[in-house]
């Protein structure tokens, strides 16, 4: 019953027309899909989820902006947003990973880590979150780049795969080059 349910309001979210009115109440249909919404947030969508039946693996606190195609992927863990986290079109969170090798039956055998994002992180266009890894408060993850290691707090990170570039310094905010 909870695919069924998951699979109707998700398609109803994905399939709003893009107005101010639907990015507002988008929010509320990926909540009645089993997505942990804890408190209002925009979502413009559409998101995509695999596999169908892990919405309640995703948690998306109050106060976040979701751009659009927005892929979560968390067949073996869990994805967890802080609150008035920025996430940019095309943002992929990849719960889950292939091992290297093959297993006895001559498949790539799949693990999952939770990827859990802190408040204020702001995650640019086309960036790949993969498993396991945490990204602290207010960092900010450059568009494009590929984060395989946990980012800490107040970082700008860029890159393939994401290496630091600098500290944020919120007192430095609004100086000429900061």
């Amino acid at each position: 019953m909870q695919q069924w349910r998951e699979f109707l309001f998700l398609g109803l979210a994905n399939h709003l027309p893009r107005l101010r009115l639907s990015d507002k109440i988008r929010w509320m249909l990926l909540k009645a899909a089993g997505f942990d919404m804890r408190g209002r947030s925009t979502v413009y969508g559409p998101v995509t989820l695999r596999p169908i039946g892990g919405a309640r693996s995703v948690s998306i606190a109050k106060g976040c902006f979701i751009n659009t195609e927005v892929r979560f992927a968390c067949p073996k863990a869990s994805i967890s947003l802080g609150q008035r986290c920025r996430i940019g079109p095309r943002v992929c969170f990849e719960g889950a990973q292939h091992s290297l090798y093959l297993n006895e039956k001559g498949r790539r055998g799949t693990t999952g880590a939770p990827i859990v994002v802190g408040d204020d992180v702001w995650i640019g266009a086309g960036a790949i979150v993969t498993a396991g890894v945490t990204i602290g408060e207010g960092a900010v993850v450059a568009a494009g780049a590929v984060v395989t290691q946990s980012v800490p707090a107040f970082t700008l990170v860029g890159g393939v795969p994401a290496k630091v570039i600098r500290a944020l310094n919120p007192e430095d905010e609004g100086k000429a080059g900061g």
